[in-house]
Parts: structure tokens; sequence; C-alpha cells
């Protein structure tokens, strides 16, 4: 995971993308292979998904519900992810040397956009 500069330089990107589009694929080759099994895990994720975002918004709602809410969701999302097995690369795992680095590279680019000449647009 390299960061970067976003082109406009008023933000720090980590990207992902290349990892997502393995995921992805995965997952499409999944349906391919099984349309009925996976089309009603998709199906069941987005109804939690729905209720979840439903229980994020709602006032009137239990926070023991948006709990409950979001624990289905993201068994659904494990469950998906389940059919694509790249999926465990997702989320790295960095050592306390890459995470100093990391760290390190992130505040650079941080302190480049905060000494820009004109803050007037950044955050």
């Amino acid at each position: 995971m390299i960061p970067q500069l976003t082109a406009d330089g008023l933000a720090v990107r980590l990207p992902v993308a290349h990892r997502t589009a393995r995921v992805l694929d995965e997952l499409a080759l999944a349906y391919a292979q099984g349309p009925e099994d996976v089309g009603r895990l998709l199906a069941l994720h987005a109804a939690h998904v729905v209720r979840l975002d439903h229980a994020v918004v709602s006032e009137d709602m239990a926070e023991y519900e948006r709990n409950i809410r979001a624990a289905q969701a993201d068994a659904s999302r494990e469950a998906l992810l389940a059919e694509a097995p790249s999926a465990d690369g997702l989320d790295p795992l960095l050592g306390p040397d890459d995470a100093i680095t990391l760290a390190g590279r992130i505040t650079r680019f941080a302190a480049r956009i905060r000494l820009a000449p004109d803050r007037s647009t950044r955050p």
C-alpha cells in the first residue's frame, strides 16, 4: 500500500482498487458457476444493508436493534466474501516496521498539503 496525493493535492489516497478488483472478479466467477446460490446471498445481503441503513438513520431505533442489523449485514457480507478467496488480502496486516513506514509517508504528504501556499480550499 503506497499512499499518494490526490490529483488536486487536497488529500492523501490509500489505493485499494487493485485488491477490490480481484474480489469482484472472483465474485463474478462464483456467480457464473452458481448463480442461484450467489444470487440468493447477494439478495440477502442487499436486504440486510437496507435494514441497516434504515436503522442508522432512524431516530427512534433502539441501539440493540442497530447492533443486530449490523451483525446481520456483517454475516451476509462475510458469506459473500467467502466466495472470493482473495478477500483475505483486502485488509492489509502491517508489522511494526511497515506501519511506521506507512505512517511516515502519510505524514509527509499531509505536511505537504498543510504547507501548500493556498490553503483556502483545503480541508
